[in-house]
């Protein structure tokens, strides 16, 4: 018996040993990438399409650098710590009408930016939750809290994704936020009002108003 106690300690010491060894040897941005891949699949695995494929594809650190963006949204947001910069397409909450804009995550908030201005802001302390799809399309709804701060959610088109929601929901800290939706979502749309997403499979992507008035994802 004692001889078996002892073994299975120095396995375990051993096997500790070994784990360290690797953990060490790990370069700080490897960590970085395995700690966010761990996010994504707590958050994706088995109810996205696309998250076997996006496995293999290793999150940079941001898409654009700090100073790819305009010098005046730098003074605004001075002070706030710049982590990650993605451009994404936004869907007006209205009429649907797609703009390009950029997704800046800080340490503290998200924003919306159009070339030099600022369109929204989202502290993450005040995030209500972020939606995606369970299909293949890379749309994000960012929901956040009905108050006069705010114009409504925001409804986002994403490339990647994956990267994206990873890097919002873990520097918000919130990502049990996050919900996978089949078929359709509600979204606010300011002042009391609320709207209507619907997901469908068809040939080929595409996002329109449909005849009822919601915003159709393809």
């Amino acid at each position: 018996g004692f001889f078996m106690q002892t073994s299975e300690m120095l396995r375990k010491i051993c096997m500790r040993n070994l784990v360290r060894k690797y953990c060490r040897g790990l370069t700080a941005e490897r960590k970085v990438q395995l700690q966010q891949k761990v996010v994504t699949s707590a958050v994706f695995s088995g109810k996205k399409e696309g998250y076997l494929e996006s496995l293999s594809q290793p999150f940079l650190e941001t898409r654009l650098k700090e100073n790819d963006l305009n010098p005046k949204v730098l003074q605004l947001i001075r002070g706030e710590n710049i982590k990650y910069v993605t451009p994404v397409i936004k869907y007006d909450r209205n009429g649907f009408k797609a703009r390009e804009r950029l997704l800046v995550l800080t340490q503290s908030s998200a924003y919306v930016v159009e070339m030099a201005k600022i369109k929204q802001k989202i502290e993450y302390s005040t995030l209500k939750g972020i939606s995606t799809s369970n299909l293949s399309d890379g749309i994000v709804v960012i929901h956040v809290p009905e108050d006069n701060k705010q114009k409504g959610d925001v409804i986002l088109q994403c490339e990647h994704i994956f990267e994206t929601v990873t890097k919002l929901c873990i520097l918000a800290n919130k990502q049990s936020l996050v919900k996978v939706v089949k078929g359709s979502l509600r979204f606010r749309v300011g002042s009391g009002k609320e709207g209507t997403m619907v997901f469908t499979v068809g040939p080929e992507p595409q996002v329109f108003k449909d005849k009822t008035g919601q915003l159709t994802v393809v």
